[in-house]
């Protein structure tokens, strides 16, 4: 049931990114938020309970409006439901398990302790700087790059279905 759960899961990636020309950037963008926590382990002491919640934070100003929240409602991944929340700083996000930054956000990532912690931004050069997991507009449609270095740093364990989907970079300076 699970491999099944994944390949749709997958499927759902692969559809957003090809349908985003027709739907909008931030609900294709929140799709990806929801999904990439089927493809993603963390450390084992991220969570202190099997019934703590996956939350998936945004920095800064919100550029989802509903979308976020509409996208994980009622939803849960392992028993794990989800909740949105905003955070003003680099500090209170290392208690997050996905952090959006957007492009307002210039923020500096490499020596953030951010352990444990799915960094996801938009703006150019995120995954080079040190994020995680990069969008990008190519021809209408969202793209998605991987810092492998950076997931490692920080103890995620990213999976190659989702690694397939993605242009793999490194960080300037590794």
């Amino acid at each position: 049931m699970l491999r099944i759960g994944a390949t749709l899961g997958l499927g759902l990636l692969a559809c957003a990114a090809a349908e985003s020309q027709t739907a909008d950037e931030y609900q294709v963008k929140a799709a990806f938020l929801f999904n990439f926590a089927r493809f993603v382990d963390w450390p084992p002491q991220t969570f202190k309970l099997a019934s703590d919640p996956m939350s998936i934070c945004v920095l800064g100003a919100n550029p989802f409006g509903h979308a976020l929240d509409e996208a994980v409602s009622g939803k849960s991944i392992e028993g794990r439901k989800f909740i949105v929340r905003q955070v003003a700083d680099i500090v209170q996000a290392g208690n997050c398990q996905i952090l959006f930054i957007g492009a307002r956000e210039k923020k500096v990532l490499q020596n953030a302790p951010l352990v444990g912690v799915l960094t996801v931004g938009e703006s150019e050069g995120f995954t080079a700087g040190g994020g995680v997991i990069g969008f990008k507009l190519e021809g209408g449609k969202v793209r998605l790059e991987i810092n492998v270095d950076a997931a490692e740093q920080r103890k995620l364990r990213i999976s190659s279905k989702l690694l397939s989907l993605a242009q793999i970079v490194k960080s300037s300076g590794m």
